[in-house]
């Protein structure tokens, strides 16, 4: 018993694909003598006719792959796209990473650490582009002993 015209009718009403549309295997007969529209209607609202729930991408596992990227995983060589550059831009890591130096550089003059002629040199020497971190500055300043003979403490 064919109900090719009965699930046209029940897609168009539910506004679905007519794949989408489920009868109720039990109440076949009932639907294959339903011929009008308000038939169908009827059938819908007794819930012998329905719509079949749309089916989606579970989203589960995105969720949980930003969660571990949140915490800093999933970041090594394998998982990357892109260069350096394309990944964390280049002129905002330099700001970064000078703005460190020079805020270490200020906290080193304003506590004694080197003297201001020092100071000048090395925040020249930053300019430069010669420390690649803070931690480089430091090591700098014992190799050269540039420091007044005070501990240097981060």
């Amino acid at each position: 018993m064919s109900l090719r015209s009965q699930r046209r009718l029940a897609a168009e009403i539910l506004n679905v694909g007519e794949t989408r549309v489920w009868v109720d295997p039990e109440r076949i007969e009932d639907v294959a003598t339903a011929i009008t529209r308000e038939d169908i209607r009827r059938l819908v609202r007794e819930g012998v006719i329905q719509a079949v729930p749309e089916k989606g991408v579970s989203r589960a596992r995105a969720r949980a792959v930003h969660l571990k990227k949140r915490r800093g995983l999933r970041r090594k060589h394998g998982s990357r796209k892109g260069g350096k550059a394309a990944r964390m831009h280049m002129k905002l890591t330099w700001a970064k990473r000078v703005r460190a130096i020079r805020r270490h550089l200020r906290e080193l003059r304003s506590g004694r650490v080197i003297t201001k002629h020092v100071y000048r040199d090395l925040y020249r020497m930053a300019k430069g582009g010669a420390f690649k971190s803070v931690a480089h500055l430091e090591q700098h300043i014992q190799t050269y002993k540039l420091a007044r003979g005070k501990v240097i403490k981060k």
